[in-house]
């Protein structure tokens, strides 16, 4: 098959999934009260095509029971009673049943992958979906390499756990067919089997409890190596320059091989059930067979029942073996499916009214209860305290990226019940962590509004960016990387000002616009912030003296509330901690 075919099958394979799906998210919190409510969530949410695995399964797993009856009838009539007609008869039915059972095979095998993915796409989507909602705020709350964990690995194993459905119910029928059937050849083996498996269980049990104990803790370092992969990966520029790449390659290496330590930790009790799920069934199939044969030899069963025994049990060992399989991936997919309801329970921002207030016209005031700030029209307030936590959740409340209950408002009207689209049009969030995508400067700066070079070139200079165009080739034109990886610290973070400069919201919220500059671009950004938003309402976090002295007015918090306000001037005059606070700000530049 060409690539471009594989490509068209994948596609309508997963639009056919869509169009199945009954619902895309966990319907309720009940679906998130744990990893078995989620597996239960992505079985219900696919059921038809469950009971179908099941009944191919079940169809399949006592299909193998048949050849050996057929067997031992060909052997009884056929060989023993030298009926060559009967013998034949016999091996056209033992033919017959043999590429039913394929075609059953093929066609369970087909549903159970069909049954993976569609779990594996709506849990991604879930996923996906979930950490949009939490937006800006999910980088404070989960790392990239947890993120990362979750859609690729996490995803996978829940998935290879619904499997279980199809050979799992197929193994609980067959095994009871097998017992009824072995019950009428002879009650003794029929008990013999009986009490085989469950002594099965008792032996793997522990080592299914200890891969669930471990997988957990191989989880969490999991997740943390590959945080610290991401974050090796976006600063390599910055090791090559500060020759730090072999320090950090030494330290990654050492943390993966402690990753290794608990993969072996991991890998003792899978290769146990692995070995287990093998050799406990072939030695319970030796026993029954050594059973069936020592009854053959006083005439209590016949040769062609001894066969069927054999194949009987011999039958047995896939259900056994999907039985202990399926446990080590229920297990598995525990330790997974509490890391993928860990994300979905974080709780998301409140962005998703499309309809709602109208906010009032003009520019605020905007006021937020929890912190006490008070941002007035048309000002450029300067927020300051000495953890910049507190001044970047005071922007999340203002900015509708919080989960926190305190409702701030603008002009009386909280910002919760104010239409998204309403909202995002008047109020533009700045934050230095924000993506840049893949693009032209023309494309990066205009963003989802139409581009116009005029203004284009008037955000730039807002944000001194002017030489960080001239400087590539093209101008407007010239292709910036994704997340601006051909560019400096200090160049992103101006094309990120420009870029909400260019919006020419009411409302900038801008968190440390100016960190990554040196003074003299500073004092030009500040200076050029100021003029062009003369008449809108721009709020700025910092502790930078360059930027507090051009502010209308400073707000300093201390324990996240407001201590004191003033202008710059007044504030060193009147308040000791922010003439400190201050102080070791210009220290730290």
């Amino acid at each position: 098959m060409t690539r471009d075919g594989a490509r068209r099958r994948t596609a309508r394979i997963r639009e056919r999934l869509d169009r199945t799906s009954e619902t895309g998210n966990p319907a309720t919190a009940n679906d998130l009260a744990g990893p078995f409510r989620f597996l239960f969530w992505l079985a219900r949410s696919q059921s038809r095509r469950i009971a179908w695995g099941g009944v191919l399964g079940t169809l399949w797993m006592v299909g193998l029971a048949v050849p050996p009856w057929v067997l031992s009838r060909a052997v009884d009539e056929g060989l023993v009673a030298r009926d060559t007609r009967a013998l034949i008869r016999w091996a056209l039915v033992l033919l017959v049943v043999t590429v039913l059972n394929a075609l059953l095979g093929i066609a369970r095998h087909r549903t159970m992958t069909k049954v993976r993915m569609d779990a594996s796409f709506r849990a991604v989507r879930a996923a996906v979906g979930h950490t949009s909602r939490l937006g800006a705020s999910l980088p404070g709350r989960v790392s990239t390499g947890e993120v990362v964990t979750v859609g690729i690995a996490d995803v996978y194993t829940v998935a290879m756990a619904l499997t279980v459905a199809g050979p799992g119910v197929g193994a609980v029928v067959a095994y009871a067919v097998v017992a009824v059937v072995l019950f009428t050849t002879s009650p003794l083996l029929a008990a013999v089997v009986l009490a085989g498996v469950p002594l099965l269980a008792v032996a793997v049990g522990p080592f299914l409890q200890r891969i669930e104990r471990t997988g957990g803790e191989y989880r969490v370092h999991q997740g943390r190596l590959t945080t610290r992969l991401v974050d090796v990966l976006a600063g390599l520029r910055v090791l090559n320059g500060l020759g730090g790449k072999a320090f950090v390659a030494e330290r990654y290496e050492q943390q993966s091989q402690g990753l290794v330590g608990h993969g072996y930790r991991v890998a003792g009790p899978a290769s146990w059930v692995g070995a287990l799920s093998t050799g406990l069934p072939a030695l319970f199939l030796a026993a029954v067979v050594w059973l069936s044969a020592r009854m053959a030899a006083t005439g209590s069963i016949t040769i062609g029942e001894v066969v069927a025994v054999y194949g009987y049990v011999a039958v047995l060992v896939v259900p056994v073996s999907a039985f202990i399989e399926g446990g080590g991936d229920i297990a598995r997919a525990r330790v997974a499916g509490q890391r993928i309801i860990d994300l979905l329970n974080l709780p998301a921002i409140r962005d998703n009214q499309p309809k709602g207030e109208v906010l009032p016209t003009g520019c605020g005031p905007l006021a937020d209860p929890a912190s006490g700030v008070i941002v007035r029209p048309g000002s450029l307030t300067a927020l300051v305290a000495a953890r910049p936590a507190e001044t970047r959740s005071v922007i999340e409340r203002l900015g509708r990226l919080s989960t926190d209950d305190a409702r701030a408002t603008w002009a009386g009207v909280p910002i919760d019940d104010v239409a998204r689209a309403e909202l995002r049009r008047r109020l533009v969030v700045a934050d230095n962590d924000a993506e840049i995508f893949a693009g032209t400067v023309r494309e990066v700066i205009a963003g989802r509004l139409e581009p116009d070079d005029s203004r284009i070139r008037a955000a730039l200079r807002v944000a001194v960016a002017e030489d960080v165009v001239e400087a590539l080739p093209g101008g407007l034109d010239a292709t910036i990387a994704a997340d601006g990886s051909d560019l400096s610290g200090g160049q992103r973070q101006r094309i990120r000002l420009a870029r909400a400069v260019y919006a020419a919201p009411d409302v900038l919220l801008a968190v440390e616009p100016t960190s990554a500059v040196d003074a003299n671009t500073e004092a030009a950004m500040i200076d050029r912030i100021r003029e062009a938003r003369r008449d809108t309402t721009t709020v700025i976090t910092t502790s930078s003296p360059l930027v507090l002295d051009h502010a209308d007015e400073v707000v300093v918090l201390v324990d996240g509330k407001t201590s004191s306000v003033g202008t710059h001037a007044e504030l060193l005059r009147t308040d000791s901690y922010y003439r400190e606070l201050v102080s070791r700000g210009q220290d730290d530049r």
